[in-house]
């Protein structure tokens, strides 16, 4: 309850606010994050940030308040200041990592019909079974990454697989989509494990894949937990061996935690990447001027929300979550982040996808240079179409 209330600080002064956004009316958003703990790199600090630059573009910086929390990866945190936070007048909450957190919120935006953007959590139930309208997944999703990396490994001739994925839903949807790619490549499971978040030891689970003979070992774990797998899974000599290591994502962070030494030459999936083009270095050489550290694809994705969030309630004139979100149902979407977006109806944005190879220390030309790319998957390709979903809003 104490660490409840401290999360809590900061959001208990909100006053509501007007449904109406005229020249004189206040708009209010949130970043729910997690600051402190195994996601802090992949959103957080860097995700408000994200957020201050989205305002700051917008043009409307004396019209817009902006609130941070950390959920502390806790469903009964997060969803206790997503609902304060709606009480009180917040149209918009932004980020939202951990599936089980997330997967609360989205329940507390539907009831309270306020909208969510989930730029880090990568559940795909948000915009499948759990769909309500109003959480919108803005940055990835299971299917989207999971069939990616499993037609990389294929290619390699990897046709056997032991696959280790989180303790909780993003996992089990994760190895889901491992299995559905497998069969639909030709691939066969041969064994998989879930471990706790924030892990430290990995030991047996590589010791299980080893004994599984799988070909290739495929990690659905992000953050501090895949940079500990990938060194531990060097040290126990598995590449060495011959076993292929696989990750369905690898963000920025986790490459500079690890370094090209040792993550060179794995195939990746990713939205973004700062050095990608001019427009994606100009957003990255800002960003880091402040957070010393290049924006991650959700990062970008913060600052996608935020600022077609407030474009859109430009647009329309108002704060009323339906009218925002019919507005960004029809219209198309491109900014730093979003190539060729489209909002489906489902909450899933569409947009163009990249494959990605991690460059060695030698091809690197400085700081930050990571990636290689080596494909573009088009959105309509790379996320699950309209017809196959399960989301109710769409029968």
């Amino acid at each position: 309850m104490r660490r409840t209330a401290i999360a809590l600080l900061g959001a208990v002064s909100i006053v509501c606010c007007p449904q109406t956004a005229g020249a004189d009316s206040s708009i209010k958003i949130g970043v729910l994050s997690d600051m402190s703990s195994v996601y802090a790199d992949y959103g957080g600090a860097g995700s408000v940030l994200a957020a201050k630059m989205a305002i700051a573009d917008s043009g409307m910086t004396d019209r817009v308040e902006l609130l941070s929390a950390d959920t502390q990866n806790k469903a009964d945190i997060g969803l206790a200041i997503a609902q304060q936070w709606f009480d009180q007048g917040v149209g918009a909450i932004f980020d939202v990592p951990n599936s089980s957190v997330a997967l609360a919120v989205n329940s507390a935006a539907g009831r309270a019909h306020k909208l969510v953007f989930f730029s880090t959590t990568i559940n795909d139930r948000l915009s499948e079974q759990e769909c309500n309208g109003y959480g919108l997944s803005w940055v990835w999703d299971t299917y989207s990454v999971g069939r990616a990396e499993a037609a990389a490994l294929m290619r390699e001739g990897k046709d056997t697989w032991f696959i280790i994925t989180p303790d909780g839903a993003a996992g089990a949807a994760l190895e889901q989509t491992a299995r559905e790619a497998a069969e639909a490549n030709g691939a066969k499971v041969v064994g998989a494990v879930h471990h706790p978040t924030n892990n430290a030891d990995f030991a047996s689970y590589l010791l299980q894949a080893r004994s599984s003979h799988a070909k290739a070992v495929l990690f659905g774990s992000g953050g501090a937990d895949l940079v500990n797998a990938l060194k531990q899974a060097r040290e126990f000599g598995l590449p060495q061996e011959g076993i292929a290591i696989g990750t369905m994502y690898a963000i920025n962070t986790d490459v500079h935690s690890l370094g090209l030494e040792a993550m060179q030459g794995m195939t990746v999936v990713t939205a973004f990447d700062w050095n990608r083009n001019d427009q994606t270095r100009a957003f990255g050489e800002r960003f880091f001027a402040t957070h010393k550290k290049m924006p991650t694809m959700f990062q970008a994705g913060v600052y996608s929300a935020v600022l077609q969030y407030l474009s859109a309630i430009k647009a329309t004139n108002s704060t009323d979550a339906d009218k925002v979100r019919a507005y960004l149902l029809s219209t198309p979407m491109s900014d730093v982040f979003l190539q060729n977006g489209k909002l489906l109806p489902n909450g899933r944005m569409l947009h163009d996808m990249f494959l990605a190879r991690i460059k060695s220390p030698a091809q690197s030309k400085g700081a930050w240079d990571f990636f290689e790319f080596v494909g573009e998957v088009p959105g309509a390709d790379a996320f699950r179409k309209l017809s196959e979903s399960k989301c109710p809003l769409t029968k």
